[in-house]
């Protein structure tokens, strides 16, 4: 059967446009703002951290001080990433699917970190966690420092896996589970992969947060070098002590760790996307029912 003209001239289009802005016009705009946002500042360090030549640059990053700092930052980062993505998917499952006295206050508690200034945070954990808590002192160790982290990453997996467990058809989890599937299979094999691009959003998200993060980490951390110096504190003693040169390499090296990450994330989503078909979850189920309860 041929379609009409008429059809094929009154199809509906990908969705509608911002009014008297054209499509070139648009995306000048776009270029635009982020050239002069984000492109001139970070083309900006880059040329700085090589004004003394690669080999300024290489002696710098490789430092024993620098290299120490990187270190405590990179994996003091991934793990409080790895624990947050874990409990924030707990905390998120939660807000979704359960339903108890001061669901609103916890809902909007987790939002905290992200409305208070980060230097107040470092505060106030210095104030819980310092030399004269009541509670144990965490000043001046690693320990303080993951939970400076802990607390400014929070947010992220949980804000990311909220919209993605509001919007996940319930009725395959039902239909799986009236054939005999275990709660653990259902878990497993239809909600989980389905939350897994979101949780690794967040987690990227995070991480880039982490390794960047200064105000939380300043006051509680105590910046003793070669144990709790992170490297958001190594780059502003190196530019107060006038290398600025060295502070814009380690912060070079910081932007690519952060941009890999979140490249690497895209193109695992990306795949991911590209590799769903219609009819995908029936068939997860009709597997499931056909192993039975031994998933479980």
């Amino acid at each position: 059967m041929e379609s009409h003209p008429a059809t094929l001239a009154t199809r509906p289009q990908a969705g509608i446009r911002l009014p008297g802005v054209g499509v070139g016009l648009g995306r000048g705009v776009v270029v635009l703002y982020l050239s002069l946002i984000v492109m001139l500042p970070l083309a900006a360090v880059l040329d700085e951290s090589l004004s003394g030549g690669l080999g300024a640059f290489w002696d710098s990053v490789t430092g024993a001080e620098s290299m120490a700092a990187l270190k405590l930052t990179v994996i003091s980062s991934l793990i409080v990433v790895t624990i947050n993505a874990f409990f924030g998917t707990i905390i998120a499952w939660v807000l979704v699917r359960d339903e108890f006295p001061g669901k609103g206050a916890v809902n909007a508690l987790i939002d905290l970190p992200f409305a208070l200034p980060t230097i107040v945070a470092g505060l106030t954990l210095l104030t819980l966690y310092g030399p004269n808590s009541k509670i144990h002192s965490l000043a001046f160790t690693r320990a303080g420092v993951f939970v400076a982290l802990l607390f400014v990453t929070l947010p992220f997996v949980v804000r990311t896996v909220q919209p993605v467990l509001l919007e996940l058809d319930r009725e395959m989890e039902e239909a799986a589970a009236s054939l005999g599937a275990g709660k653990v299979a259902v878990f497993r094999r239809i909600v989980f992969p389905n939350l897994l691009p979101a949780i690794l959003s967040g987690v990227a998200l995070a991480f880039a947060r982490a390794i960047g993060e200064f105000g939380a980490v300043v006051l509680i951390s105590g910046n003793i070098p070669f144990k709790t110096e992170v490297s958001s504190v190594f780059i502003r003693s190196q530019i107060e002590s006038g290398n600025v040169s060295g502070a814009a390499a380690v912060s070079v090296v910081l932007l690519a760790i952060s941009l890999a990450l979140l490249i690497a994330v895209s193109l695992f989503a990306r795949m991911g996307a590209r590799g769903e078909e219609p009819g995908v979850l029936p068939g997860i189920v009709k597997r499931i029912a056909a192993r039975g309860s031994g998933l479980e």
